[in-house]
């Protein structure tokens, strides 16, 4: 008997450590929840209608990018339909310039 009486209270201390760290733990994540929840609180009101602002600034520049970028490339398709030979002149200038820039930097290294 005595011996079931000394593996019951050892469960039971086991348990009652078990439930002490379990409480230990919620406490924690709730005061950390609760830390969190007022910092987005905070943010929320120091950024509210400023970040709405900045959010459409951003959503606007984007666009005048895209806007830009769309036709700065139908202008080139434009001169390179109209002007195929120029095109190919520039073309064929910039790879020979990266060749011979590559072959420069190529002999340095090697010496």
């Amino acid at each position: 008997m005595a011996r079931n009486r000394d593996i019951e209270s050892s469960i039971n201390g086991i348990g009652d450590q078990v439930r002490e760290r379990v409480r230990h733990y919620a406490d924690e994540a709730s005061e950390r929840a609760d830390g969190l929840l007022e910092r987005g609180r905070d943010v929320r009101r120091r950024f509210g209608r400023q970040r709405y602002d900045y959010a459409q600034r951003l959503s606007h520049a984007a666009e005048d990018f895209t806007d830009e970028a769309n036709y700065q490339y139908r202008r080139l398709r434009r001169h390179v339909s109209r002007h195929p030979v120029a095109t190919a002149a520039v073309v064929a200038g910039t790879v020979g310039a990266f060749l011979l820039l590559r072959r420069v930097f190529r002999s340095r290294d090697e010496d």
